[in-house]
């Protein structure tokens, strides 16, 4: 990736990652939209799904009861193996017409005020993809806070109730000692978010565009490499693209290599 996108490297220099502009007519090509898109997208996905998740997790591995956890755990699960051109499917006929309904004038009503939730509503858009991404990650989340929780010896919940701990003090504490875990399993739900393509691409609305409202149709690093590649004429429309996938590679390395030294961090202060 690094050697095909020399021609736009050359031309571009790091203003490619700055820039707006998108024109193949013009040979001009910037990728700040994409980067915009993609990063925004799915950290709305995590704020969504994070809280959605410790919430499975503490349900399965410490409330229900053993003969209920088996199902719902695997319903849960399933939704990590449905492809995601379904998801895209599911976007586009089912919930961007709910979001376009009910959500976007639910939230323009109350929030309205906040420049996030102006203008017009599409049903697609940056707020839908999230919405998507936030239903593809969350098994992901979900299954390793599990596991961890369940991990957890059971003499420290036994030593916490010994102690006058009521159930929910119980759980906190374990949420505690699985800190890290949770830590790792959302950087994994992360990974899956940044690198999504098909199910984004049919809801996010593919305009390259940066617009404060999460109303607004947007594009991701990914959606673009897809929608573009196989129609790309031009040599340096080529390379624009495939400099954006090595950005892309860029992204996902520097945020798993942050993630990792955030668990050192706290597993080295846990012990």
């Amino acid at each position: 990736m690094f050697i095909d996108s020399s021609e736009s490297r050359d031309r571009f220099g790091f203003g490619f990652i700055f820039s707006s502009e998108w024109d193949p007519v013009k040979e001009e090509f910037g990728a700040l939209p994409f980067i915009y898109g993609t990063i925004l997208s799915s950290i709305i996905a995590l704020i969504i799904s994070l809280p959605v998740s410790i919430g499975v997790a503490v349900f399965l591995s410490e409330i229900v009861h053993k003969s209920v956890k088996t199902p719902v755990s695997f319903l849960i699960e399933i939704l990590a193996a449905i492809p995601s051109i379904i998801y895209g499917f599911w976007g586009i006929y089912v919930l961007a017409p709910f979001m376009r309904t009910t959500v976007q004038p639910m939230l323009q009503s109350v929030f309205g005020f906040l420049p996030f939730f102006k203008g017009q509503m599409f049903g697609t858009g940056l707020l839908t993809a999230s919405v998507i991404l936030a239903i593809m990650i969350t098994p992901i989340i979900s299954s390793i806070t599990r596991d961890i929780l369940n991990a957890i010896p059971v003499s420290q919940r036994e030593a916490a109730y010994a102690l006058g701990a009521t159930k929910w003090e119980a759980i906190k504490m374990a949420l505690l000692n699985a800190r890290s875990g949770i830590l790792g399993g959302s950087v994994l739900g992360l990974g899956r978010a940044i690198g999504e393509t098909m199910a984004v691409t049919m809801v996010i609305g593919n305009k390259a565009q940066i617009k404060a409202s999460l109303f607004e149709p947007a594009y991701s690093m990914a959606s673009v490499i897809a929608n573009e590649f196989a129609e790309a004429s031009g040599s340096m429309h080529i390379s624009s693209l495939i400099e954006i996938g090595l950005i892309l590679f860029g992204v996902t390395f520097v945020i798993n290599s942050l993630a990792r030294l955030l668990i050192y961090s706290v597993t080295r202060n846990a012990s």
